[in-house]
């Protein structure tokens, strides 16, 4: 923080008040002894005299040596290698240089008003926020109504996703966040005319991506339509239960992806016309992929007194919980054919990300029941984030960036130093995992932290600082898809980001093949639940450099936002193509960040991995 920002100046802080002019040590024991003199005639005597030295020469010796350590917090990370460790201290002690330091004269009291205006007016910036959402929206409307993604340069739209309007029902729940209700409006009847017969006549659908869009879509709308906590929004549009009748129908066409398993670990690919499913064509599943679903079928059940949905969900949870694990981690394909995992890929990044995700958030969606037959969740979760802390956390030379790597030949193979955008998602969660949703300073009065939350939350500030480093070590301020770090093993010093500026232009490396980027959320959700939990300003400052960046080389003036070739140049190419969660996530994300914390609370709603807020059980009225 500058002077300039500050609430006083450096004047108040400089001034030599005589009130609190410094004395050195021995001028107050001198003074003490006089004074003692004076008063205590004891101190003539031998003992007195000893007794009196004693204690003079102690206090020396405690302000000369103490220190209060209130403990450390710690992990391993390796700076290019394993053998050195990163450590959190968070200790306090008396220096002794800090003894003869003047004190400073305390800053002018200032009222509410002035300290309100000296800072940004976030106000404003959500309205900014707002307003890119609509001018997104626009462009989809005027060129691809009904077609899963807009191609803005091409004006056009494109079914990517099969064919399910799907932008219209990731979007939804923005607008009825936002209070843009001509969008509900819009969405909505779009959603009420056409949506069901889309599902009843398409071909195959990917289980996963259905579900946590348009699924999970159909099913946020429907609670902030029913509920006014959690929207702005007049709710204009269909009633509530054309959102929930149709999300019924999907899930009971979706069911065929389990049923048709032979094992508890659904087929990836589901003909919704059949109903049928079938595994992908290597007949493997992605392990993220079969373990994303259990948050939206749950709340299903929950609303429409079925328990079909949840049983489905839950069983892939289940088994496994009884799987092999190299501390908590796991490959990132299962076979569900046989049930078991398949390969040796670890990685929290692209198909494996939302595993451990979820394992926290399905317990947490359970409220004051997660205590009864789930607790095996999260011991899951803390396993799997010591796992992570033990043999993927490493630092980046020459600046210390801490970063989580991958294993791409397994628990005994050699060690990756590339990090996907998508384990961004990561801080967020570890601080979601820490806390619970509550502030840090509500969590630390109530004594709810251990030793273990605060590491986790550490770790959350160091990787939300990293994410945020991968946009601002680029030309364009806007983040590559992969990222890879310099550590001691590996290095190329002719592949940076393009900021010369940077600190770390030489800690985070950027191949070519990985330079695009396609509106990602990741890091802009976790400087959203960091900024809520730990309530430090920062991470709202991040996200409107990263806003600002996406203003200015994503925007396309015709109507949308584009994907980008290559974040390390300016002007960047633009891709042609935006992808449904910038609507649905990433702009969520923001407009919540600069928003009033009371607003969808991180105590009373459960995000799925595509943005879409499920209310916890117990903590929201019920529909």
């Amino acid at each position: 923080m500058s002077s300039k920002s500050l609430p006083y100046s450096n004047k108040d802080i400089l001034y030599d008040n005589a009130k609190f002019r410094h004395r050195s040590v021995f001028k107050v024991i001198n003074q003490t002894l006089l004074a003692s003199k004076v008063k205590h005639h004891c101190t003539s005597c031998g003992t007195g005299k000893f007794l009196a030295l004693l204690m003079i020469f102690g206090i020396a010796y405690l302000l000369l040596t103490h220190t209060s350590s209130t403990g450390s917090v710690s992990y391993g990370v390796a700076n290019g290698s394993r053998n050195d460790t990163y450590e959190h201290n968070i200790s306090g002690g008396i220096r002794f240089g800090n003894l003869f330091r003047r004190a400073p004269r305390l800053p002018p009291q200032l009222t509410p008003d002035q300290i309100g205006s000296s800072g940004p007016n976030w106000v404003d910036r959500q309205e900014n926020v707002k307003k890119a959402f609509i001018h997104a929206w626009s462009g989809y409307k005027r060129y691809a109504m009904g077609f899963d993604e807009l191609m803005p340069l091409s004006k056009q739209g494109v079914d990517g996703l099969g064919g399910l309007g799907a932008t219209v029902v990731d979007a939804i729940d923005t607008a009825m966040i936002m209070g843009v209700d001509e969008v509900v409006s819009e969405a909505g009847s779009w959603i009420e005319k056409h949506l069901s017969s889309r599902i009843s006549e398409k071909g195959q659908v990917n289980l996963f991506e259905t579900t946590i869009r348009v699924l999970g879509g159909l099913l946020s709308a429907y609670h902030l339509s029913s509920v006014n906590q959690g929207t702005n929004s007049t709710l204009k549009g269909p009633e509530p239960a054309v959102y929930l009748e149709t999300a019924k129908n999907l899930a009971d066409r979706l069911l065929s992806g389990f049923t048709s398993s032979p094992t508890a670990i659904p087929f990836g690919d589901v003909v919704l016309r059949d109903p049928s499913a079938h595994p992908a064509p290597d007949g493997l599943s992605s392990t993220s992929e079969v373990s994303t679903l259990q948050l939206e079928f749950n709340y299903l059940s929950t609303v429409s007194n079925d328990s079909k949905y949840t049983v489905a969900a839950m069983k892939v949870l289940e088994h496994m919980k009884t799987l092999p694990k190299v501390e908590g981690l796991v490959p990132i394909f299962i076979n569900p054919n046989s049930g078991e995992f398949s390969g040796n890929n670890i990685r929290l990044g692209s198909r494996g990300d939302s595993y451990y995700e979820y394992l926290l958030k399905v317990w947490l969606q359970k409220g004051l029941n997660r205590e009864s037959n789930l607790t095996y969740l999260y011991d899951m979760y803390e396993e799997a984030m010591k796992g992570v802390k033990h043999r993927l956390v490493r630092k980046s030379i020459p600046n210390g960036l801490v970063f989580v790597g991958e294993l791409p030949y397994g628990a005994d193979g050699d060690f990756s130093p590339k990090m996907d955008h998508l384990v961004c998602f990561l801080a967020g969660t570890l601080a979601l995992g820490a806390t619970k949703g509550i502030t840090k300073e509500k969590a630390l009065r109530d004594n709810l932290l251990n030793f273990e939350d605060l590491e986790n939350l550490k770790l959350a500030e160091d990787l939300a600082e990293t994410c945020f480093q991968m946009y601002s070590v680029t030309s364009t301020g806007l983040a590559p898809e992969i990222a890879y770090f310099h550590t001691e093993e590996f290095s190329d010093g002719h592949l940076d980001g393009g900021n010369k500026s940077s600190k770390y232009l030489n800690d985070i490396i950027i191949k070519r093949a990985d330079r695009h980027n396609l509106l990602r959320p990741e890091t802009v959700e976790s400087l959203f639940v960091l900024y809520r939990i730990t309530e430090d300003p920062k991470y709202r400052e991040w996200g409107w450099q990263i806003f600002n960046a996406f203003e200015k080389y994503t925007r396309v003036d015709t109507g949308g936002y584009s994907s980008l070739d290559d974040v390390t140049t300016i002007p960047p190419h633009k891709r042609d193509k935006m992808e449904t969660f910038f609507l649905g996530e990433t702009l969520k994300y923001l407009y919540l960040l600069f928003g009033d914390s009371s607003h969808v609370p991180l105590d009373k709603y459960v995000f799925n991995t595509e943005a879409h807020p499920i209310p916890i059980e117990g903590a929201t009225k019920r529909v």
